[in-house]
């Protein structure tokens, strides 16, 4: 009796192992890509882009996750949309080949794992691929919520995070140095239970 229960147990425990990943969705209505830029010493210039999807999984007893987030490029907004007069709005030259090249490469993605600290998720490392070419990248959350949405009663993740790379490193050169090579991201984002 003891050995089928024993058998009984070890064949279960690998399902228990597999129930602990929980797999969520981002929700592309309240999750965005921000980030901003010296322009030529004078100012910093914001912006963000408007279109991502994206799954997580989050393992609580394991203390990881991972996220897998894809951003459309041509949805790049820094406020500069219509070009009156001119040739092309900033919008419009962003989504030129002398920047993101949008036709040529209309997506960016990011695949990262979730390290945890205490109660929740402090860092995700990963790699950001942007005009093809492939980088390391580290963002720090800096906020970190699960709990149950307060209007759709949903479980629910979502947090803050943030982090730096260099536009040159990914063949992204016009404008060095008069516009800056550093990029500041931040990122917010809620993602709900599958």
């Amino acid at each position: 009796m003891r050995k089928a229960f024993l058998g009984a147990l070890v064949a279960v425990m690998p399902l228990a192992a597999a129930a602990q990943v929980e797999s969520y969705t981002i929700d592309p209505i309240h999750s965005f890509v921000n980030f901003t830029i010296d322009h030529l010493g004078f100012t910093t210039l914001h912006g963000r882009f408007d279109k991502s999807t994206g799954k997580a999984t989050v393992d609580r007893a394991g203390r990881k996750g991972t996220v897998d987030l894809v951003i459309e490029a041509a949805s790049i907004s820094t406020g500069d949309n219509d070009k009156g007069s001119r040739p092309r709005s900033r919008d419009e030259h962003l989504r030129s080949a002398d920047f993101f090249n949008v036709a040529e490469f209309p997506r960016i993605s990011f695949k990262g794992n979730v390290k945890f600290s205490g109660d929740g998720a402090n860092e995700v490392e990963g790699q950001v691929t942007l005009l093809g070419v492939t980088k390391p990248v580290v963002f720090k959350m800096d906020r970190w919520k699960c709990g149950v949405h307060p209007f759709s009663k949903k479980e629910m993740c979502g947090g803050y995070a943030s982090g730096k790379i260099k536009r040159t490193d990914f063949g992204m050169k016009y404008g060095v140095p008069a516009i800056g090579d550093e990029i500041s991201l931040m990122v917010g984002f809620e993602a709900y239970k599958d």
